[in-house]
């Protein structure tokens, strides 16, 4: 007679070595960006003053255009702009992109820079919905909008940088406040580096709860709800920690579509943002890799810590939850798309440790860790597992995310020093300790969804509600 019994502890047996070997290879994936980290900023000389870097780089800092799209943005869109046309760079234009939105983005533009229809010849280097009207203002000569049909926000990006005039082209979303000095901190690497460089990315802050006035954040604050304030550290550990570590090997396989900084002509030559993609920068930033790698030509992609992007975090569970799953599905997009570069020699270091990334966090990390949290307990509860085993496991878990979240907290404050407050680290320093209870598992689970929604091939982008971002009043 068969044994069922001797199955059932071989499949046990065999998922659990699944589950530990990803959760292993997770560890050494975060491992690894904490050192390379840590040391490139150990590496990195004193961040100079805003005043220094115009006396050094303002005769010579080549033009940018900043790419806006907007698509239903009525509630942020104009104080965002005023923020825009404020930033201290010698050279530069903003162009907004009216996405078709449905509500008052397009009107509220108007009304507020008084913008009037005009003719600019643009090229058609990229493809893109048809474009309903060029608007500029009577205020100032630095503010375009292009209105659109709707096409989605590649779909935008394309018909802003066939807009543009300018070398260099920065993508930031409409609900983003920069910080004066970014794009001239984000310039300097194409300064320093002219043949080289081909994209920037910036650190991207959550600015709920900080006291904004003027399209300005006037003072840093920590968000009042829990939600914001688990994301402020999900994002240090995501920016500060994991993309300063690939920057520094030439392995960034993401500059956010939030705030990014890249070179017109290898965008162009790429066939630009690819249309209807979920993920269209983590997309962007791999066709860029493969284009430059293909032709054999030396190039960088880099993180700068210092030019920060202030934008708005989700406070609701549902609209967070939507904004999860979509993001996993691009990365899962991208990754099946361009597969065939996965451990592949042509490609080096982006096809072994760009990829490999992708791979162990995006592709197998929430499958593994979601059996982990049903699975590991299940075979102690049926005696296959030993209680030793469990508790072993679980302490692992639990310590080593805290220890992760903690050591990116201590990074982040050693390099910008944006919470000046002893109370603020202190509450920070809690959240990266409780974010692991509950909150990561619960990103694990929208993650898993987004996984079953590629497999449906489920194209739904979701709506993004805003709240608007200005901040608690004096």
């Amino acid at each position: 007679m068969f044994d069922w019994s001797q199955e059932i502890i071989l499949g046990a047996s065999i998922l659990s070595w699944f589950i530990i070997g990803a959760g292993l290879a997770q560890t050494a994936v975060y491992l690894l960006q904490l050192i390379i980290a840590a040391y490139a900023l150990s590496k990195r000389p004193p961040v100079a003053r805003s005043a220094l870097l115009w006396h050094r780089y303002g005769d010579v800092a080549p033009p940018i255009a900043l790419l806006v799209p907007a698509y239903n943005e009525e509630v942020n869109v104009v104080e965002s702009v005023h923020s825009m046309l404020a930033l201290e760079y010698p050279n530069f234009e903003v162009i907004v992109i009216n996405d078709g939105s449905k509500d008052q983005t397009l009107q509220r533009l108007i009304e507020g820079f008084k913008l009037v229809k005009f003719h600019r010849p643009y090229e058609d280097a990229l493809a893109h919905k048809p474009i309903r009207g060029l608007y500029s203002s009577l205020i100032t000569e630095r503010l375009f909008v292009v209105d659109k049909e709707n096409g989605g926000k590649a779909d935008a990006q394309n018909a802003g940088i066939n807009v543009c005039r300018a070398p260099l082209f920065c993508v930031i979303d409409g609900d983003s406040i920069l910080e004066p000095d970014a794009l001239m901190r984000a310039a300097q690497p194409f300064i320093d580096d002219p043949e080289r460089t081909i994209a920037v990315g910036g650190t991207i802050r959550i600015a709920n709860g900080s006291r904004i006035e003027g399209g300005r954040v006037r003072e840093v604050r920590l968000p009042r709800r829990l939600l914001p304030l688990l994301q402020v550290v999900e994002y240090l550990r995501a920016f500060l920690m994991a993309r300063l570590a690939w920057s520094r090997i030439n392995s960034l396989m993401l500059v956010s579509g939030a705030f990014g900084l890249f070179r017109r002509t290898e965008v162009v030559a790429v066939g630009g943002f690819t249309c209807g993609s979920m993920g269209e920068d983590l997309d962007l930033v791999i066709k860029l890799h493969r284009h430059m790698m293909d032709t054999k030509r030396r190039y960088s992609i880099q993180f700068i810590p210092e030019p920060v992007c202030w934008t708005e975090a989700p406070e609701s569970l549902r609209v967070l939850a939507r904004q999860r799953t979509r993001w996993q599905r691009g990365a899962l997009e991208c990754f099946f798309r361009y597969r065939s570069m996965l451990f592949n020699p042509r490609y080096g270091r982006v096809g072994f440790l760009g990829f490999g990334h992708i791979l162990i966090v995006d592709v197998l990390g929430p499958i593994s860790e979601v059996l982990g949290y049903v699975l590991i307990p299940t075979f102690w509860l049926l005696g296959i597992l030993s209680t030793e085993y469990l508790l072993a496991f679980t302490s692992l878990v639990f310590t080593y995310g805290v220890c992760v979240s903690v050591c990116s907290l201590v990074l982040e404050e050693a390099e910008l020093q944006r919470f000046p407050r002893a109370r603020d680290l202190a509450l920070l320093t809690a959240v990266a300790v409780i974010e692991n209870f509950g909150y990561r598992q619960l990103n694990n689970l929208w993650r898993v969804k987004g996984w079953w929604q590629y497999l449906r091939a489920d194209q739904s982008w979701g709506e993004m509600t805003r709240t608007g971002l200005t901040g608690p009043k004096k």
